[in-house]
C-alpha cells in the first residue's frame, strides 16, 4: 500500500490558460469519480506515473488544486501541465511518512524544488510522555508549524 503524499498547487500566468486548466482538472475529477483511479491529463503519456488521486478544488478560489499522490510529489506531470498550457506554478508537497516535505517554483520555464533534509528533520523531535514536539527550546501540539519555519529558512538562503 502507497503513503499518500499531499499536494497544493496553484498555477499562475493568463486567464485564457488558468480556465483550460480549471477544465482540465474538471474532467480529471469527474473521471476519477467515475472510473475510482487516479488521472492524468489526456495529452501526457501514462508511463511513468504521478497520478492525480483526491482531487480537491475550492469553488471560490480559480487555479489551485488539492490533491494526493503516491509516495512523491508528480513535479515532472506538473511541469509538463505548465508547458503545456504556457503557465507558472507554485506546488507544496508533504509526505512525512517517508520525510518529503518541500516546495517547488516553476517561472519562466526554471524550475526550483527546495525541500527539508533528513538533517533538518532532525532538529526537532517529538516526546510520546507530552504529545508534543520540541524544537528550539519551544514547545508545538504540532509539527506544521516547525516545518513551516525550517522550509522558509531554506527558502531565505536561497
Amino acid at each position: 500500500m502507497a503513503n499518500w503524499c499531499s499536494n497544493t498547487v496553484a498555477f499562475e500566468g493568463k486567464p485564457e490558460a488558468i480556465e483550460q486548466i480549471q477544465q482540465l482538472f474538471k474532467t480529471m475529477t469527474e473521471k476519477q469519480q467515475q472510473e475510482s483511479c487516479g488521472q492524468l491529463p489526456e495529452f501526457l503519456d501514462d508511463t511513468n506515473g504521478g497520478w492525480f488521486f483526491g482531487i480537491y478544488q475550492d469553488d471560490d478560489i480559480t487555479g489551485i488544486f488539492q490533491y494526493e499522490t503516491k509516495w512523491s510529489p508528480n513535479i515532472e506531470v506538473v511541469q509538463k501541465i505548465a508547458k503545456h498550457y504556457k503557465v507558472d506554478f507554485v506546488q507544496e508537497y508533504a509526505e512525512m511518512g517517508n520525510g518529503i516535505y518541500g516546495k517547488v517554483t516553476y517561472s519562466e520555464g526554471i524550475l526550483d524544488d527546495v525541500c527539508l533534509s533528513d538533517e533538518d528533520l532532525k532538529q526537532y523531535h517529538y516526546d510520546e510522555e507530552t504529545d508534543r514536539y520540541y524544537f528550539e527550546n519551544e514547545e508545538y501540539e504540532s509539527d506544521c508549524e516547525i516545518l513551516e519555519i525550517l522550509l522558509t529558512r531554506k527558502l531565505v538562503v536561497l
